[in-house]
Parts: C-alpha cells; structure tokens; sequence
C-alpha cells in the first residue's frame, strides 16, 4: 500500500500527544514528512518542545519546526487550565533528542511541499496560524495540498463559549483563510470528537498494556479529564469521559469509513464575542458552494479499539 504524505500541525497538549501517538504507529500508512508546532494549548516555546520531547521518546525521527508565536490579529490565548503549565500535565518526558529544525515552519512546508512529487496532506490540531500563513505568503502552493484536515471548529455547542470552539477561538482570522483558500478541508469539529470519547473503565485498558509508554499515556489521559472537569465552562456539566479531539484528524484519513459527515458552506465569525464561531450551512441556506466536509458522528467503539492498538504498536516498538 502507497503511504500518504502529510505534514503534521500541532500544539501539545494532551491530546496532541495521543494524537501523534496514532499517527506513528500508522507510520507504515502515513508517510509523515515535517511536524510544524503551533501556538495554542500552550506557547509556542512549550509547543515545540513537547513536540520533539514526546517524538524523540517514541523513537520517531522526523523534523520538528517551529511556528509562529501568536495569532494574526489576536493575543494568544493557552489553555494551561486544561493541559497543565507545561502541556503534559504531571507528566515528564526525557530531554529531546531531536533537534529544532533550522528552518521556520512556513519555509519547512513549503519546501516540503514544492519538493514533493505527491499532493500533501496537512493535519492541523490546533489554530490554524501556520497554514494560514503559508497560504498567504505562498499560494501556489495550493495546487499541491490534497487537503487540510482540521480538529476544530463546531457546528452546534462549543468549548470556549456556547457557539466557539477553542482552536476556532485563538484565532478564527486563520480559519477564515484557511476556509477561503479552495482547498479541500476536513472539518472534525466537537460535533465528532465530543463522540470519540473513551470511558475511564476503557481508558485503564491502557495499564493493563503493562509498559512504561502506556503508564504514562494513562496519566496523561487521567490528568486531562480531571483538568476538565474542574473548569468553569464544563463543571457541573461534564460527561467524565476522556475526549480524544485531536485523533480524529487522523484518523479519519486512514479510516473514513467510521466516521460520517456533510459538505457545507461554513463560514467564520471574526469578531465580538462569537469570534472564532464556525457557521455550518446545514441546510443550504445560502445557497453558497460547500468548501468544507464536517463530519458529525464516529463509530465510537471501533475509535476506542483503533486508539488502543495504535498505543500497543508504539509500547512494543518502545520494548
């Protein structure tokens, strides 16, 4: 099977963490080029060495750039509250082994791209700084990006406020470039991944995979959803379940089968206190060209089963 060639946008954070950890145990499917580190969960300092702390642990070697430091027009919000001061929560990871690539994210995938004989596929789970910045400054890369599939955004509730989602939030002027760009963009907002959940009843199968790689996945996860259960937005109204958001962007690419969605015109709120709010025509009401696929549902258990194997083939590469 011909692996596909994607370019990783991220900014670890817990759930970036498990997400990496099903994209490298795919690894004989995803041909995984250049990881880029956004600023989001946390600063981009935080984000990028996490990226290549968490990275050199597993034993992938892949170049890790650095991204921009804050949004296009706004002052960058983190989410410290959720994942910890340091992205990890109470979990530590060796030094990195990998070095800090000597080219800036934009520059790092936009050679990546041009130099590609293949249409690349990004994965962005976090604000969409970088790739918008790439698009402005570089449109003719457009023709050589598949698509951009995206963790963020909702169509119906959202995590920051009742309509905004936090990666929309930090900064929508970058989803609406993105939205704009006529590249074909996935949309896995928390309509999906508020239904790709794991159980913590599901969450101790990770223990019982019996190494240290899966320990600490299961502090990480466990640390993430009492982090949420104690912020204001979620308590008293918080399912204690674990929400792995950012491994649907993933996921989807490799098994699309188990997820559903809808081709919408969406569009993007940019300021006032519904900034960073994706609009999803459902129901055609503009009449306007979908220029985004949203999905909406998941098989949840055949999800859970793909996230354990994806720990289990890193714990046994590990040993």
């Amino acid at each position: 099977m011909k692996r596909l060639p994607i370019i990783i946008d991220t900014d670890p954070g817990i759930d970036d963490a498990m997400m990496l950890t099903y994209a490298f145990a795919h690894d004989d499917m995803l041909d995984i080029r250049l990881v880029t580190t956004c600023s989001g969960n946390i600063s981009q300092s935080k984000t990028n060495y996490n990226a290549r702390a968490f990275l050199s642990y597993i034993g992938a070697d892949v170049e890790v750039a650095r991204g921009l430091e804050h949004p296009i027009f706004r002052e960058l919000e983190v989410a410290e509250d959720i994942h910890g001061e340091s992205g990890f929560g109470n979990v530590q990871f060796p030094a990195p082994t990998l070095a800090e690539s000597n080219r800036p994210a934009i520059t790092a995938m936009l050679e990546t791209i041009m130099a590609s004989n293949e249409k690349v596929t990004i994965v962005a789970t976090g604000p969409l700084t970088n790739v918008a910045a790439l698009l402005l400054a570089h449109p003719e890369v457009k023709p050589k990006i598949e698509r951009i599939s995206w963790m963020g955004g909702a169509a119906v509730g959202g995590n920051m406020s009742p309509t905004t989602e936090f990666n929309a939030h930090v900064d929508p002027h970058a989803v609406e470039i993105v939205f704009r760009s006529g590249i074909p963009i996935v949309m896995s907002g928390l309509d999906v991944t508020h239904k790709a959940y794991v159980t913590p009843d599901e969450a101790k199968r990770i223990l019982d995979i019996g190494t240290e790689f899966a320990e600490k996945s299961y502090q990480l996860v466990t640390f993430y959803l009492d982090m949420m259960k104690k912020t204001p937005f979620h308590e008293g109204n918080y399912d204690e379940v674990l929400h792995f958001h950012d491994v649907c962007a993933v996921m989807y690419l490799l098994k699309p089968d188990l997820f559903e969605g809808q081709d919408c015109y969406v569009e993007v709120a940019l300021e006032g206190n519904t900034a960073g709010t994706t609009v999803v025509d459902y129901t055609n009401k503009t009449g306007k060209t979908p220029n985004v696929h949203v999905l909406h549902t998941v098989k949840r258990e055949e999800f859970v089963g793909e996230f354990m194997e994806s720990v289990r083939t890193i714990s046994d590469r590990m040993n």
